[in-house]
């Protein structure tokens, strides 16, 4: 019988960020969301704020994002600098993926600084992208420069911030070797 170390193990050396050009048009089941952002939910969080907010996008919804962010986008270039490769890049990447989840974070700056709801934040992504990885649904964690502009978008509150898109689909990409450098080379060990 296989231990859960080594089981998990694999899993996280096998998670690989897997973009929207690789994705299928199989559709992934809405229970299979859920349980990706039930695994959100487990995160390490400081003094149990739990931050994390996500909004899901489908169907419909996810064009309207990808179109909201392309408008951010031409927005924000001056006409010289504007590429219309780039805009259209923006609005294929959201017909590519089954779904969109825009990660949110709900700031408690009263209690805790916004680097540790960040850092509760990322936990919780992490957690989405190997339950992604165990379920055979490719993921990235997207931060365009766009994400800046989507409080009115997304609704966000006033200690509410978006720090990201999470793209997620099907995908037939051959798994890749992991390019790391030896952990040896990036540990200190202070015994005495």
């Amino acid at each position: 019988m296989e231990k859960e170390i080594d089981i998990l193990s694999r899993i996280i050396k096998r998670r690989r960020s897997i973009f929207p050009v690789s994705y299928t048009t199989e559709e992934i089941p809405v229970e299979l969301i859920r349980q990706i952002l039930e695994s959100a939910n487990y995160a390490p969080t400081h003094k149990l704020t739990e931050p994390w907010r996500f909004t899901v996008f489908r169907n419909e919804g996810k064009m309207k994002l990808g179109a909201e962010l392309a408008r951010l986008y031409k927005a924000a270039m001056p006409e010289h600098q504007f590429l219309q490769k780039k805009y259209d890049s923006i609005l294929e990447k959201a017909a590519q993926a089954n779904c969109i989840i825009t990660l949110n974070a709900a700031l408690h700056t009263d209690k805790i600084p916004e680097w540790e709801e960040l850092a509760a934040l990322a936990c919780a992504v992490q957690n989405m992208a190997l339950t992604a990885e165990a379920l055979n649904i490719g993921a990235y964690w997207s931060s365009p420069g766009m994400i800046e502009d989507l409080k009115g978008f997304l609704n966000l509150g006033d200690q509410e911030k978006c720090f990201g898109l999470f793209y997620m689909g099907y995908h037939n990409e051959a798994p890749r070797e992991a390019k790391r450098t030896p952990i040896e080379d990036k540990v200190k060990w202070v015994e005495s």
